[in-house]
């Protein structure tokens, strides 16, 4: 699936650089953008944080508990639907072998009813996935949230059981002879349809995260160790080289 998002800003930078490139008499093919997709269908590609036999991830169908809207219940996966599931909560963050840095994250979601989750740039950095439908207030906690940092604009969430769509955009963290230069950046993000974050400065990691410190590149983390959820049509954009 190509989201309606997909001229992100790591794209608009790559076509500029491109455009560079082109009057500099440098070939385009060194310039254009890195897509990365499909993740999620498969676990290849994907290593866990801590011992396998705790996780509980596994690919299928994602549906919420007839019986029980707070949980979710797993079909066997088809050809053409494949998703990354956390069915039972309550096991170990999953994260991409590949690691990045600036990057824009496409994907969709769904928790079932009170549930809590993470979505980790870089393995260091979190926006909230949480149910918070029907909120008035939100704050950094709730879905879309920048933990820690910052609230979301207005709240964008649907329903329990229905699929959401984020799409981040994110600049990662300078570094010069070891050292910090510039803070990460969440460049804009925006859920189902709807501008949440723009120009959110993080100045430091999120707790839970991969690993200790910060770098300047980082896989991409669901947290695993709270509740259930389930993503689909992950898709990550990168400058290529």
């Amino acid at each position: 699936m190509r989201s309606k998002h997909a001229w992100s800003w790591v794209a608009v930078f790559c076509l500029a650089a491109a455009a560079v490139a082109l009057a500099s008499g440098v070939g385009l093919a060194a310039d254009k953008c890195r897509v990365i997709e499909p993740l999620g269908k498969t676990l290849d590609g994907w290593t866990l944080k801590g011992s396998p036999e705790k996780s509980h991830w596994t690919v299928g169908i994602a549906k919420l508990n007839p019986d029980n809207p707070r949980e979710l219940v797993v079909e066997p996966a088809t050809e053409t639907q494949r998703e990354l599931v956390n069915a039972q909560g309550h096991g170990l963050d999953i994260a991409t072998e590949a690691e990045f840095g600036d990057c824009t994250v496409e994907l969709e979601l769904m928790v079932p009813q009170g549930s809590n989750s993470g979505i980790y740039l870089m393995g260091q950095y979190e926006i909230q996935v949480l149910d918070s439908f029907g909120k008035e207030k939100v704050g950094p906690g709730d879905l879309g949230g920048i933990y820690g940092a910052s609230a979301p604009k207005l709240n964008a969430a649907k329903a329990p059981g229905e699929w959401q769509e984020f799409v981040i955009e994110f600049r990662a963290p300078r570094f010069k002879d070891g050292q910090k230069v510039e803070n990460a950046r969440f460049v804009k993000v925006t859920l189902n349809g709807q501008a949440i974050h723009e120009d959110v400065e993080v100045q430091k990691q999120t707790g839970g995260a991969w690993r200790s410190g910060e770098f300047p590149t980082g896989p991409l983390m669901f947290q695993g160790n709270h509740g259930p959820v389930a993503y689909r049509n992950i898709k990550i954009t990168v400058p290529g080289k």
